[in-house]
C-alpha cells in the first residue's frame, strides 16, 4: 500500500508500506514517521483529522503530521 505522509507546512512524503523496515508484523505510524525523519515525541499524526496512536498499524493512504511547539 502506498501511504501520503503529509508533513503540515513542510510538504508530503510518498512511502510504500512494504518497504518500511519494522519488528512488528505491520508497520505502524512510527514506522512512517522514522521514514521521514520525525521523532513520535514531537509530532502528532493525524487520520481524518484525528489524533492516532504510533504505536496503531498503519491503515490509513493519508496521514497528516503536525508538529508540536513548545516554548515560552
Amino acid at each position: 500500500m502506498r501511504v501520503t505522509v503529509d508533513v503540515k507546512g513542510e510538504g508530503s512524503h510518498e512511502l510504500e508500506l512494504e518497504e518500511v523496515a519494522t519488528d512488528a508484523p505491520e508497520p505502524t505510524y512510527a514506522d512512517l514517521l522514522r521514514e521521514v525523519g520525525l521523532s513520535p515525541h514531537e509530532v502528532s499524526v493525524l487520520v481524518d483529522g484525528r489524533p492516532v496512536p504510533e504505536d496503531q498499524p498503519v491503515e490509513s493512504e493519508r496521514v497528516t503530521v503536525l508538529r508540536l511547539i513548545k516554548g515560552g
